[in-house]
């Protein structure tokens, strides 16, 4: 990864998003030539000099401080994971989030802990979106996720397989940005790892859509999740479900693992009873 560029593409897509209304400066009613805020007002509201910030949008990192980064997040009213992921570009290395080890394999107690969600469809999830591990009722939910290796990523998943789009209906735009915020901010983590860098560029190159959300420089962690989502499922019909990531720091290649439940007590929860029992024909509810 250009590291330089790619700081320097992330603080023009934020400036470029504010106006000068929403920061309390006048706007004057004129044509502005670009869209947000200009450098200098920008500067500004961060309380550094023009010169300073200019030579930072410009990739020119070197010695800024934590502060003045903090400064300048604020200033951009940058999100929680949006300032993480500014500090990462200026200044990797201030966190150690390394990471090279290749060789993983599901350890049994973690495939005891996905099938013992009888009624959370789970999935474990690798750092470039690979599915390492899922239980039944996923697979049941999600139409099928066995693939060709190179091509058993969450990523591939949503932007390739018709069946992602027609069961996610509305939610496919927001669960496809999120695989797309989470690889950038894995792209600054980890910028030396050649297969993150390789999955990210082939899907850039075959789907317009991945392409279309990547230009929109915007970053997720790992931790950000607890959306609400509607899955359409062809036998039971819409099933409502709270999405959520877990962290699982033990091994750097893996991620965590992705949750898919429904809330007690709703039909959607009763729905999934019903997959369940779809998925692992000995389970039996009373």
């Amino acid at each position: 990864m250009d590291v330089e560029s790619e700081l320097s593409q992330f603080l023009k897509s934020r400036r470029a998003r504010l106006r000068p209304d929403e920061v309390g400066l006048p706007s004057y009613g004129r044509q502005r030539r670009v869209p947000g805020l200009r450098r200098e007002e920008l500067a500004q509201l961060a309380g550094v000099s023009v010169t300073h910030y200019t030579r930072l949008e410009q990739g020119q990192r070197r010695n800024v401080s934590a502060e003045i980064l903090d400064a300048i997040a604020t200033a951009l009213r940058l999100t929680t994971d949006e300032r993480a992921h500014l500090h990462r570009l200026a200044r990797p290395g201030s966190i150690d989030e390394s990471g090279t080890n290749d060789s993983f394999s599901v350890s049994p107690s973690l495939h005891g802990l996905l099938n013992s969600m009888v009624l959370t469809g789970a999935a474990l999830m690798g750092r470039r979106t690979e599915l390492l591990a899922w239980n039944p009722l996923l697979d049941e939910l999600m139409g099928g996720l066995d693939a060709p290796p190179s091509r058993r990523t969450v990523s591939h998943w949503l932007f390739f397989n018709e069946t992602a789009r027609q069961r996610w209906g509305d939610s496919w735009e927001r669960l496809s940005r999120a695989n797309v915020s989470y690889l950038r901010t894995g792209l600054a983590r980890y910028p030396h790892d050649e297969r993150l860098r390789g999955h990210i560029a082939a899907m850039r190159v075959q789907s317009p859509d991945f392409e279309r959300m990547w230009q929109a420089y915007e970053v997720e962690e790992w931790s950000s999740g607890g959306d609400s989502l509607v899955l359409h499922h062809p036998v039971v019909g819409p099933v409502e479900l709270d999405y959520r990531r877990v962290l699982l720091p033990d091994d750097p290649h893996v991620r965590g693992l992705l949750l898919y439940s429904a809330r007690p007590g709703t039909t959607s929860h009763e729905r999934m009873r019903h997959l369940a029992t779809l998925s692992t024909p000995e389970l039996r509810f009373t």
